[in-house]
């Protein structure tokens, strides 16, 4: 049976006031926005003033309103609206990837404390809807793999620079301009964003929580022309892919520019578009696309969470039970292509082994195994004149003494 909603929104920006407009062409559900929380008084919105507060207890503690929508990017702020709504018995819908990663399990005890939902699709890819894909149509099949493009800014940059040849410091200029980046872009191009995406997906495909600072991330911001130019060459684009992989009892967790081969799926996806791929041990593999950005696609997500909010829905977490026995363990031995200048010596450079090398005016690199443990304590990563992509689908987990080869193994070809 349907609930009938009341619910009240924090934050109009993009998604916000994406959710209101969807809202009021949507009439099969018994949903209405109340109230709407905003900090600035003095800005114009296209909403009767008679609906806005400035005061987050007006609407939290109103008993006539049983749905808590929070749609703010202040992630510390969305953490009390959340915890302080869920302790009041209210259902929750949030599209605030930082705060739910960072406070993951807490808000999960809340969740079953006080026995009332907390969803939060459109924290993952947006119009894409594969957390409750996860937690519904894998419940029972567990996932050997889940990678995907799941942020929208880093892949509009990334085709820009690909299709137009464009410097990296104009597509980011373009990009901000368009609202695919903000003011401040470190949060997409450094890999937060995506890192704390795949902090949600990991807890729903594999059942293990993993704080997103223990996650190894390596943006974007340090491509060159010089790279676009060496993938072309080669037949791949690059894109900044989150992987998440079950080797043995271990997996290994880790965001990274990669080369992406013709064959593969996640080469047409392109612009501000998402792509996500899942292997199942039973249901093989199984892919999805979609725009990963925006105010109606991500609102899109955020209406699907509160119909079923309507219809009682929560999350159950299955995995958390069939896996176990799993670990998180970050000792991943990977194979990496490294673009440096001529002034640090190859033998100063983090690889285990390398199996190419190419030096000239243009363009110095080098291709072989690196742990990426040992990469994350390098100052390399700091540098603005180095820059690494994962060059193959080969992973070795260290402590399990277990070497996997995908059955799309693409190698470097020189």
């Amino acid at each position: 049976m349907k609930q009938k909603l009341n619910i009240g929104l924090f934050g109009f920006g993009c998604v916000g006031k994406g959710l209101y407009d969807v809202l009021e062409h949507t009439h099969g559900l018994k949903a209405n926005i109340a109230r709407i929380c905003v900090k600035d008084k003095n800005k114009e919105r296209p909403v009767p003033a008679s609906y806005f507060t400035f005061d987050k207890y007006e609407i939290l503690n109103d008993e006539t309103i049983n749905v808590i929508v929070e749609l703010i990017d202040d992630a510390d702020a969305a953490f009390e609206i959340v915890s302080y709504a869920l302790r009041k018995g209210k259902a929750v819908v949030s599209a605030n990837k930082k705060m739910i990663a960072e406070h993951f399990e807490e808000l999960l005890e809340l969740q079953k404390q006080f026995d009332v939902p907390f969803l939060y699709e459109g924290a993952a890819c947006a119009s894409i809807p594969v957390i409750r894909n996860l937690e519904e149509y894998y419940d029972n099949d567990l996932l050997n793999s889940i990678e995907g493009i799941v942020n929208g800014s880093t892949n509009f940059i990334l085709t820009k620079m690909y299709n137009e040849g464009k410097d990296y410091a104009e597509v980011l200029a373009e990009a901000q301009q368009l609202g695919f980046a903000e003011s401040n872009p470190a949060l997409d191009v450094e890999g937060f964003d995506a890192r704390y995406k795949l902090s949600l997906l990991a807890a729903h495909a594999f059942g293990l929580f993993i704080k997103p600072d223990q996650i190894f991330k390596y943006g974007i911001n340090n491509i060159s022309d010089s790279d676009i130019r060496y993938a072309k060459e080669k037949g791949f684009k690059i894109k900044l892919v989150a992987h998440a992989r079950k080797i043995g009892k271990s997996l290994g967790i880790w965001v990274i520019p990669r080369f992406i081969p013709a064959n593969h799926a996640l080469y047409n996806i392109d612009f501000e578009y998402n792509g996500v791929s899942v292997e199942g041990v039973f249901s093989d593999k199984q892919f999805f696309s979609g725009k990963g950005a925006g105010s109606f696609p991500t609102a899109s997500a955020v209406l699907s969470d509160i119909s079923a909010i309507s219809y009682h829905y929560q999350y159950e977490y299955k995995k958390t039970q069939q896996e176990a026995s799993l670990n998180y363990e970050p000792n991943i031995l990977m194979k990496l292509y490294c673009r440096f200048p001529s002034s640090i010596p190859v033998s100063s450079l983090p690889f285990e082994s390398i199996e190419q090398s190419f030096n000239s005016p243009e363009l110095n690199y080098v291709i072989g195994n690196v742990n990426l443990d040992t990469l994350n304590s390098s100052r390399l990563l700091d540098r603005d004149d180095v820059f690494f992509i994962q060059a193959g689908d080969e992973v070795d987990i260290r402590n399990t003494n277990e070497f996997v080869e995908e059955s799309e193994v693409f190698e470097i070809a020189f």
